[in-house]
Order: C-alpha cells, then sequence, then structure tokens
C-alpha cells in the first residue's frame, strides 16, 4: 500500500493529511498554541470531589474543570501520590524510582473520599481532550508514549500488543523488556515493536525515563496548574504512532515544520528521513495532491458511492448515524437479496473511511439495506470487522441486528473532525441574488485594468473556479488570450476547486493583488 502524508502549514493551524493510494483516509487539524492535547501531564489541584459520582473535578488550567473517576486513578495512584508529595516538599535530589517502596494498591470498590480531597495537589494526564460543553477527561494513570514502547511509572508489568500475533515474538519481547527495565517501571510494547532488537529497546528506555525524572524537577518549582510534560505536536505524534516501512512520503509546505519532521525521523526511524520533501509549488499544496477536492466530496452530509449508491450522516450529540441508501443502482439479472448484499459491501468499505476521516466516536449505527439471508448478513458483519483492522482507535463492532441495524462503539478522544463543505455565496453573501454572470468576464477584465499597473513582472495568475477556468480558457482565441493582447502580459488561469462558482483572485509570484 502506498501511503503518503501531505501537512498544510498555515498562519493558524496545521492539516495533516493521510493518502492511502492517492486516497484520503484521515484528516487532522492542529490549531497553533493548542492546549490540553491527550497525553499532556499536568500538576493539577482538586477542585471538587463527587462522592455521587465517585469523581472529582480538577484544575489544570482549562475553563472548565477536568474530570477524574476513581477508576481513572490507576491501582498505584497511593504510591504516585506519596512520591508527589515527596518531589515537591523535598529540597534534596529526589532517589531512584527503583529505590522507592511502592504502597499498597487502592481498592477497586473503593470511593473517590478515601483518596482525594478538596484543594490536594495531584499529577494527572489528558486522557480525552475538551469535547463540546465538556472539560478534558483525566487520568492518573501516568504513561509516557515512545516509538517502540509506552513507559508505565510505579507498575512492574511487561504487557505486548494484541496485534502483534506470533506467540514466540511475545515471550520473546515479554523476556527482553523484563531483562533491561528498571524496578518499578512498566512497559507496553507497541505493535511496530515486533522483531526489534534489545538494543532499539535499551536507548529508547533510556530516553523515556529521563523524560521522567526531568518532568520530576518540574514539580518542584511548580505550582498547579502547571504543564509537566507535553506531548508531541500533532505531525510528530502521527508519525511516532504510524510510520513504518509503508510510507513513502512525508510532503510538508512549510520549510520550518520540513526541518522539524526531518529531525524527528531521525531519531525515530534514520533510514526513513529521504522520503520527507519541501514543496514549493505555485498551487497550493491541497490543492496539487487533490486533498481539497477529496475533503470537499466526503464531509458533506451525503456521500455518494459508486453507481448511484450513497451514504447519509447525520452527527449528534450522543451519537452518530449512517443510513445507507441504494438509489437508482439496480440490476436486472440480480435478485433483491443480491443487489442489497452488494451496496452494503460497497458501504461498509466507505464507513470504515468515513469512521477514520472524521474520526468519529462514541456510538455509531449503521443502517444496512434489510438482508433476510443469514449468510449475507455475516458476510457483512465479517467483512466490516476485517475494514476496521486498519483502524488504529479502540473499537467494537456488533452483527446485525434483526432490523438490519449495526451497531459499533469508537473510541473518541477529541471532537469530531467537522470540516463545512456547504459555501455561502461570496456574491450575494447568501440572499439568493446576484449580478448577472454574464458580465463576470467583464468585471475580471475591469479589475485586471484596474490593477495591471501594480504588477511589475511580465505574469499574471488569475485563479478561479474550474467552471470558470473552462468558460475562460475556451476556444483557439480564448477570453484569456484577447486579455493577453490586450494587456500585454502573459496571463495564466489556474483552476481551483475549493473556489467557489463567481469567486477569482489574482497573483504575482504568489503574493495576492486585491480586487475591488
Amino acid at each position: 500500500m502506498n501511503r503518503e502524508l501531505v501537512i498544510n502549514v498555515s498562519s493558524s493551524e496545521i492539516v495533516i493529511a493521510l493518502l492511502e493510494d492517492k486516497r484520503l483516509v484521515e484528516l487532522r487539524k492542529e490549531k497553533k498554541n493548542i492546549q490540553f492535547s491527550v497525553g499532556d501531564i499536568y500538576l493539577g489541584k482538586v477542585k471538587k470531589v463527587m462522592p455521587g459520582l465517585n469523581a472529582a473535578f480538577v484544575d489544570v488550567g482549562y475553563e472548565r474543570d477536568a474530570f477524574l473517576h476513581y477508576l481513572d486513578l490507576g491501582h498505584q495512584f497511593l504510591s504516585f501520590n506519596k512520591f508527589l508529595k515527596l518531589a515537591i516538599n523535598s529540597k534534596q535530589k529526589l532517589p531512584a524510582l527503583s529505590k522507592i517502596k511502592n504502597e499498597p494498591d487502592i481498592d477497586k470498590e473503593g470511593k473517590i473520599s478515601d483518596v482525594l480531597t478538596q484543594g490536594q495537589v495531584i499529577l494527572v494526564q489528558i486522557a480525552k481532550e475538551p469535547i463540546s460543553t465538556k472539560g478534558p477527561r483525566l487520568s492518573s494513570e501516568i504513561s509516557i508514549a515512545g516509538r517502540n514502547i509506552v513507559l508505565l511509572p510505579f507498575t512492574d508489568k511487561v504487557s505486548i500488543s494484541q496485534k502483534i500475533k506470533s506467540q514466540d515474538e511475545k515471550v520473546r519481547l515479554k523476556r527482553l523488556l523484563q531483562s533491561i527495565k528498571p524496578k518499578n517501571y512498566g512497559v507496553i510494547v507497541r505493535t511496530v515493536a515486533e522483531s526489534k532488537k534489545v538494543a532499539n529497546f535499551d536507548s529508547e528506555l533510556r530516553e523515556l525515563i529521563a523524560k521522567w525524572e526531568l518532568a520530576l524537577n518540574k514539580i518542584k518549582s511548580g505550582k498547579p496548574p502547571q504543564l509537566i510534560i507535553g506531548e508531541l505536536k500533532q505531525t510528530s505524534a502521527i508519525l511516532r504512532d504510524m510510520l513504518n516501512s509503508s510510507f513513502n512520503s512525508i510532503i510538508v509546505n512549510d520549510e520550518a515544520c520540513y526541518y522539524e519532521v526531518v529531525d524527528y525521523i531521525k531519531t525515530i526511524a534514520p533510514e526513513k528521513q529521504n522520503i520527507v520533501s519541501h514543496y514549493k509549488g505555485n498551487l497550493p499544496i491541497f490543492e496539487q495532491y487533490s486533498v481539497e477536492k477529496q475533503i470537499k466530496a466526503h464531509f458533506g452530509k451525503n456521500v455518494a458511492l459508486k453507481k448511484g449508491a450513497y451514504l447519509i450522516i447525520e452527527h449528534t450529540e450522543a451519537f452518530h448515524v449512517v443510513d445507507v441508501n441504494s438509489g437508482n443502482r439496480t440490476k436486472s439479472d440480480n435478485n433483491q437479496e443480491a443487489n442489497a448484499l452488494d451496496v452494503n459491501l460497497l458501504a461498509a468499505e466507505e464507513i470504515a473511511r468515513q469512521l477514520r476521516l472524521r474520526d468519529m466516536g462514541g456510538i455509531i449505527v449503521i443502517d444496512y439495506i434489510d438482508m433476510h439471508n443469514f449468510n449475507n448478513r455475516q458476510l457483512l458483519f465479517d467483512k466490516m470487522k476485517e475494514l476496521m483492522l486498519e483502524d488504529r482507535a479502540k473499537h467494537h463492532i456488533l452483527p446485525l441486528s434483526k432490523f438490519g441495524l449495526m451497531q459499533i462503539t469508537r473510541q473518541r478522544v477529541r471532537p469530531v473532525m467537522d470540516v463545512k463543505v456547504l459555501e455561502k455565496c461570496p456574491t450575494c453573501g447568501g440572499s439568493g441574488e446576484i449580478t448577472p454572470t454574464l458580465f463576470l468576464d467583464n468585471e475580471i477584465e475591469n479589475n485586471i485594468l484596474w490593477n495591471i499597473k501594480k504588477v511589475k513582472g511580465n505574469k499574471l495568475v488569475i485563479r478561479v473556479h474550474p467552471y470558470l477556468a473552462s468558460y475562460l480558457n475556451k476556444g483557439l482565441f480564448s477570453i484569456k488570450m484577447k486579455w493577453c493582447f490586450m494587456f500585454k502580459k502573459r496571463i495564466k488561469i489556474i483552476s481551483m476547486s475549493s473556489y467557489s462558482y463567481l469567486e477569482y483572485h489574482m497573483f504575482e509570484k504568489n503574493t495576492e493583488i486585491p480586487v475591488f
């Protein structure tokens, strides 16, 4: 499979698109200077203890207090709490974690009021980003993720990714990590670590422990709420979690981000640093790689499938609903059952992609076309499970109910990706009435006449909607050619699928010339 990562850096955000065989399968948007990302570790203060919820609200600096449930404290919370007090109050160097005697595990059926009090300072990690009106969801079971392993302070357990199927490899990895890890440090071995040698684990383990110990020094001088360890930026986190031998290229349109990506890949996979390239083309990077067009096609309420079938996707606060429709898709030589199976299998492939693309979490209900044959229903269920294997988010799929509904639960750690594809008309401002389109070429011509004196070079670029580009370029002696002779400039018309129907902009050497 050909995998490409296209990174579009603008003044306000970074947008990351993952393409598999040129098809958009994941999209991430990261606002610059964003806070409260999953994985961030904070020194927080308990604001309220809620015995009825068996939870507490914690101040980590967000506008709303974050939520911490008793079950998210972690078995070794008492050991964490003891060490945290030692770190805050001690003026000397902290002893190594391996020399600390662990406290007993907290009771699984215990109460939050037994271990937390109002005003108490605790160390917490963001488990879910703020969603809608809710603050962040927290955990006190701290983990520090690396490329091959995840470090867990105050536990001695070694766990192996369930996606590693070979039992011999699981045994090898477990023995290897148990032989090199210090006491009081647990490890989760990630899928990408399969077949790796001891040297890879040893160096990474040292780096993660050093990162943890460096954070402890911040605690000494810190006052809650304070960020102790920040998770990697979205770009680096995706590379850490997903980069493998199937990646063919990473394209970045910003020089600073390009060097950041190169430096990070040097640390995790030096052999792959040559796949990173700095895009310097005239077209926006998402236009060049057809990402913009795919975003417009796949983020609306209606998503088209082949031969007339389509999906309707609705988002609510509680769950997401997907309705499968056959549209005008009919086959005279097939019966209704065969047609339903054909459309459902086609829809399953697109739905699995949509879940990743929109990052839809929580409960997803899919209304497939009714099928009466049990074998066909089982085939669809098996196909959906196979397609979801590529999804990195934790999920669970239930078989079709007697009403033809399939229920999926999918891990939700951040708000669903919502891209507005319906555009407000820039000409009428939403009123529904515009000036006659017959005179649009005259309007553009007047703007060229108005701005031609500002063009110092010999070339003028006009970016327009694809329909308008076809009209301006039509014929042997086109309107564009007429303008070239009239203004004695090389005029280039570029079609932009991201533009609305009557939108146009003029550029000279990538610098936009304002139009009236």
